[in-house]
């Protein structure tokens, strides 16, 4: 690749790194954030959040990342974005839609093999956009998941991923609902990849024991998870700043005075927390993911 700029498209992206690969890269990269060996600038926001622009730096391998995202809630797909990888004499340009379901997925299968119990069989998803299908195939890559239900307010469109899903993994039983309380009440596992500004279900509902990743609230105003939920369970957050800054749940957890301990996710690689019944991940994405997924694209390891 010396010398020329390889471009990649969505297709390219998801044949050259399958989920596998992706949370090895993303857990790598947090352990790298963790050392101090990324440069994550602020993430620069336009227009409410109607644009984005994330980078990062890997000064062991000199190598960077920028990408350029466009977000549209009301359009299909939601997200456009393009990722720009550089090294020494080296550049890549790729579709940034693919790279960054792909990296949303990866870090929620690192947090759910470090916080969810061993034996975990049942996931709830509940979103059917964009972001659902990885969510699945992250979480179905680290624990044994025998059941997925998904979870959306249109029927159609929660049958429709279902049976997408199905054809993918055979050897799971896929059931779409509307109803969120009876999709979450025996759970192991909860994604939340919606763009709701209010929180999704009651702390009440939850089972006594379970692990709920959030990533689909990414704005002061959104907030997927209740406020209760934070009085009695470890949280994990990509990054502490970045979660204080852009998470609406955690802000308003913070400011009510709910929530007073973040842990992030590279420190906790190596130093876990201790168990508890109810665990929780929330992450808002930062740079180092995506500089993950396209240095693999790449080549690169750290």
């Amino acid at each position: 690749m010396l010398g020329q700029v390889l471009v990649l498209s969505a297709e390219d992206v998801r044949n050259a790194v399958p989920m596998s690969t992706a949370i090895d890269a993303v857990r790598d990269s947090f352990r790298e954030l963790a050392a101090g060996n990324f440069v994550l600038p602020p993430r620069q926001i336009f227009g409410d959040g109607a644009v984005l622009v994330m980078s990062a730096y890997h000064s062991p391998t000199g190598t960077a990342v920028v990408k350029k995202i466009g977000i549209a809630l009301d359009q299909v797909p939601a997200i456009r974005a393009t990722v720009i990888w550089t090294g020494a004499g080296e550049q890549l340009v790729a579709d940034g839609g693919s790279i960054t379901t792909l990296r949303t997925g990866a870090v929620v299968g690192v947090a759910t093999d470090l916080l969810a119990r061993a034996d975990a069989i049942r996931l709830t998803v509940i979103g059917t956009g964009a972001q659902a299908p990885d969510q699945v195939r992250a979480v179905l890559a680290v624990r044994p998941i025998t059941d997925v239900t998904i979870t959306g307010r249109s029927l159609d469109r929660a049958t429709a991923l279902a049976r997408a899903l199905a054809a993918e993994f055979p050897e799971v039983r896929f059931t779409p609902t509307t109803d969120v309380e009876a999709s979450i009440a025996t759970t192991n596992i909860i994604c939340c990849a919606t763009s709701s500004s209010t929180p999704l279900f009651e702390a009440d509902a939850l089972p006594v024991e379970v692990h709920i990743n959030a990533i689909g609230a990414f704005r002061p105003t959104m907030r997927e998870l209740p406020r209760a939920l934070f009085t009695t369970s470890t949280v994990v957050v990509d990054q502490r700043e970045a979660a204080l800054e852009e998470s609406g749940e955690v802000i308003d957890a913070v400011e009510s005075g709910t929530l007073d301990s973040l842990i992030e996710l590279g420190p906790a690689l190596s130093d876990p927390p201790a168990p508890t019944a109810r665990t929780v991940f929330k992450s808002v994405g930062i740079g180092c993911q995506d500089w993950a997924i396209a240095a693999a694209l790449a080549g690169i390891r750290c």
